[in-house]
């Protein structure tokens, strides 16, 4: 109800931004790109054993719903009718995977979120079979990996009898998380729908707030660091551990976009380990404060492989390690050297996207919860020897969906012309040290990614009691 009587009437667009850690509702101007209001959830996860990570997708799609509710209250007191939400976008985790009943609407297990490892075995498997067991042998633009969702559904399907069964009675609906959100929006059971995007999300690289143009690259910090260059209408394959995928195809008559994507899979989630695991800090917040006190990791190195190590590398073996620790390492070298750890992943998949496109980045562009630590941002222009362009609003990636959603066929409330978008101001961080000692800080860490590596294997024994005993090799 409108509190003051009389409505503000403005055309607005929303995104559901569904991250790993959190689920968010988002409402934008369509006519000035201003944020007007917001609401956050946060995501559980759950760790049944070693190396599996897992999520309700019934409590993904309750958070949906509550921070679609919050959100429309908030509206209301700013009396702002809802009716003004033109469209919708989604933007969310990508590769995990979900199965569910079409029939009773209900999942059959819980969603295998894209961090997850138990698909080791079958992709160690995969790769014994190829060719000179090469990961890239598909051709697929994708390196056969415990990442991509084809290995998860497999394991669903030979190790959940409920799928097992849908599947054979026609019941059993597959998707990621896009296909479970717009399926449960659009009605369920009752003639939902189900479908997905070619390029299972609309990404913050659709659209360079920056420059007012189609992006070239950008770097998303949360729980993983996902680097994007745009390729154009041609895919590029990488010749040094990169991914090719589609960026964007925005309308059906129109041509999709490819692009060179380097992924690591820990990134803000380090944060979260060091919040949740080891109780080193009391909230995501207070990292900054305690590695700004330490000034250096001192010599204290922190790979956090907790589920291998993605691009450039594609090691599922590998296991975290913090090296080079003294008596004189307290938490706040810790600290620094978890921030260090997601800088230093980053340089890697930025020196391997500069090999393959044979142009060099002059600047980083960078959104994402992460990039609101300073001391990260600076830390990050530091190892790359190059500045870090940082929006004031951080919020893109919703940004850059509703903006999508808005844009769309029938909709039109959002013109995607350059000459006709708002200013975004955003705030630059210069390198602060030289280049010597950014590329000797960058050798230690390089070293200490070696010592990371084939950690763990799926071979086993059995000790003299017949028991199964993993070998670390």
């Amino acid at each position: 109800q409108c509190l003051s009587g009389q409505w503000r009437m403005e055309p607005l667009v929303a995104a559901i931004d569904q991250g790993t850690s959190s689920t968010r509702f988002l409402v934008f101007n369509a006519k000035t790109a201003e944020l007007i209001c917001h609401h956050q959830v946060e995501i559980n996860q759950s760790f049944p054993k070693e190396g599996w990570v897992e999520e309700d997708p019934r409590e993904i799609m309750q958070s949906v719903y509550e921070c679609m509710e919050r959100t429309c209250e908030k509206l209301c007191q700013l009396n702002i009718s809802i009716s003004n939400i033109k469209a919708v976008g989604v933007t969310n985790q990508r590769e995990t995977t979900l199965v569910w009943d079409k029939e009773t609407g209900e999942p059959l297990y819980n969603a295998i979120v894209w961090l997850d490892l138990r698909t080791q075995s079958t992709v160690e498997r995969l790769i014994n079979k190829a060719p000179g067991r090469n990961k890239n042998h598909l051709k697929t633009g994708l390196p056969i990996s415990t990442y991509f969702s084809a290995v998860k559904l497999r394991w669903l399907l030979d190790n959940v009898d409920e799928i097992q069964e849908a599947m054979l009675d026609g019941r059993a609906m597959f998707g990621t998380v896009d296909s479970w959100i717009i399926w449960c929006l659009t009605g369920g059971r009752n003639g939902g729908v189900h479908c997905t995007d070619v390029s299972n999300a609309s990404r913050t690289m659709l659209f360079n707030i920056h420059s007012m143009d189609w992006d070239p690259e950008l770097c998303r910090y949360g729980t993983g660091c996902f680097l994007l260059r745009n390729t154009g209408t041609k895919p590029v394959m990488s010749e040094h551990g990169l991914l090719t995928t589609v960026a964007y195809k925005m309308g059906k008559d129109e041509p999709a976009c490819y692009a060179l994507e380097g992924s690591v899979a820990i990134a803000g989630a380090v944060v979260r380990w060091l919040k949740d695991n080891m109780g080193i800090v009391q909230s995501s917040s207070e990292i900054e404060k305690l590695a700004a006190a330490a000034g250096s990791s001192y010599g204290c190195y922190f790979v956090p492989a907790f589920s291998g190590l993605y691009a450039p590398y594609w090691e599922p073996s590998a296991r975290g390690i913090i090296c080079g620790l003294t008596q004189f390492t307290n938490r706040n070298h810790l600290a620094f050297a978890a921030l260090e750890a997601v800088c230093f992943q980053t340089r890697e998949i930025l020196d391997a996207m500069n090999q393959d496109s044979g142009v060099p980045l002059t600047q980083l562009q960078v959104d994402g919860g992460m990039t609101s630590n300073r001391l990260l941002m600076q830390l990050q222009a530091d190892i790359l020897c190059m500045p870090v362009v940082r929006p004031t609003m951080s919020e893109t990636t919703a940004l850059g969906a509703a903006m999508a959603a808005g844009a769309a066929e029938g909709v039109q409330v959002w013109t995607l012309s350059p000459d006709q978008l708002p200013h975004v101001t955003s705030e630059k961080y210069e390198p602060q040290i030289n280049s010597d000692e950014s590329e000797f800080r960058f050798g230690r860490w390089k070293k200490a990614v070696q010592k990371a590596m084939n950690w763990e294997t799926t071979e086993s024994c059995c000790n003299g009691n017949g028991t199964q005993l993993s070998i670390n090799l």
